[in-house]
């Protein structure tokens, strides 16, 4: 496994990361001791970042991690969660200091550990940037100083959030999904702006959210039709050739040397086994260009999330 330092933080992350999100059967029910199986084999191969929220499976995805990470030294892994969302709903966010400092204590008991390595605001979008910039980060910097978070990073999907927030209040890494991927890669404009202010650069869903599959992505996946249907031709013509869109998208992804590390989901032991595998052989270049052109007509086709005046 490939290790890269995370912005100013001075922390050595894998290049590949492991998302907490499948723990909490989002994209379909998964059994839990597989579950806990999977994570344990990623770290024993050299996986040591880990990122979740109280939002994936409604707290289920910090449960069943907190049980995988049991007996497992604390110094081997470098662990994420959030704060701010709780559910799909508009009432369940909740950007308050009282809200997310008393979230930060309960995602610590659900994962059993003393601290997090970071703690994020969860799809900021969804929120008030001045309440994110005087009143949420401000109350993660208080978690921050007492022992409980070791940085303070934020999350969404509109890229323009992540500047207008850090041109008001400093943070230490952020995570994007969705915007470094086959399809879409958007991310790269915000690159120089970030490394500038020594963020930390987290890549989620190189796979689109599993659109950069064969099994195509789940039915809510808010992606417009056109950019679904552009995927699914490119997996069919990537199966032709014997091969695989997925792999072709994670070796994508793992290639651009700015980004520390990329988040995939997954519960399933040998799946992760095959992404370790695939960061290690060299990505075809053909097949490379031959996708890119199928896809090229929806390429940085995004979609709207979170507040209409955040977008």
């Amino acid at each position: 496994m490939k290790y890269r330092i995370l912005g100013d933080t001075g922390l050595k992350v894998s290049i590949l990361g492991f998302g907490g999100s499948s723990l909490g059967s989002v994209f379909h029910e998964i059994d839990e001791m597989e579950g806990i199986r999977t994570v344990r084999i990623a770290i024993e191969h050299g996986i040591n970042f880990i990122d979740t929220a109280p939002f994936y499976g409604l707290t289920k995805a910090e449960a069943v991690l907190g049980k995988a990470l049991r007996e497992i030294p604390r110094e081997k892994y470098i662990l994420a969660t959030k704060v701010g969302r709780y559910g799909y709903k508009e009432r369940d966010f909740d950007f308050s200091a009282r809200r997310v400092t008393r979230s930060v204590d309960e995602s610590l008991a659900r994962l059993g550990v003393d601290y997090v390595d970071f703690i994020q605001v969860h799809d900021m979008e969804f929120g008030s940037v001045e309440q994110i910039v005087t009143e949420t980060i401000p109350a993660l910097r208080k978690v921050q100083v007492a022992g409980k978070a070791r940085h303070v990073g934020i999350t969404c999907l509109p890229l323009r959030l992540f500047r207008s927030v850090m041109e008001r209040v400093q943070v230490d890494q952020i995570q994007s999904y969705c915007h470094y991927c086959l399809n879409d890669t958007s991310l790269a404009s915000l690159l120089p702006y970030l490394l500038e202010k020594g963020v930390g650069i987290v890549n989620s869903a190189p796979m689109a959210m599993r659109m950069l599959t064969l099994d195509g992505p789940p039915d809510w996946h808010p992606a417009p039709e056109r950019v679904r249907a552009k995927c699914a031709e490119a997996a069919r013509f990537c199966a032709r050739r014997g091969s695989d869109l997925s792999r072709l998208a994670l070796q994508f992804s793992i290639a651009r040397p700015e980004i520390a590390t990329n988040v995939v989901g997954t519960a399933n032991p040998e799946r992760i086994l095959q992404n370790i595998r695939e960061v290690e052989e060299p990505i075809d270049p053909e097949l490379l260009s031959d996708v890119q052109r199928i896809l090229s007509p929806v390429h940085d086709v995004t979609w709207q999330s979170g507040r209409p005046e955040n977008n």
